[in-house]
């Protein structure tokens, strides 16, 4: 009988160990682990840089339309706007091609 308890004893620590080292691996490599998270924070980082660049692009846009509205209207911006998109040139100006 002692015989029998040594085996069961064996076979329950190789089967501890065993799951020890399974719950090891998913917590370094599972979808939950360590590795994911570092790679979660990574893209959050990228992905608020991101953000960052188009607020600024907004930012800057909401200023460009704020300067051509009726209430506040930048002559040099809507001259330079007009000038690039009708491809306009004043008499008095030289062109450098």
């Amino acid at each position: 009988m002692t015989q029998r308890l040594s085996i069961s004893a064996i076979i329950f620590f190789v089967g501890a160990i065993l799951l020890g080292v399974y719950f090891a691996f998913a917590a370094v490599q599972g979808p939950s682990g360590i590795l994911r998270r570092v790679q979660l924070q990574a893209e959050t980082q990228d992905l608020a840089q991101q953000r960052d660049r188009l607020q600024a692009e907004v930012d800057r846009m909401r200023n460009l339309t704020r300067r051509l509205s009726n209430d506040y209207l930048d002559l040099d911006l809507l001259d330079e706007r007009a000038r690039d998109v009708l491809g306009l040139v004043r008499a008095d100006e030289i062109i450098i091609r």
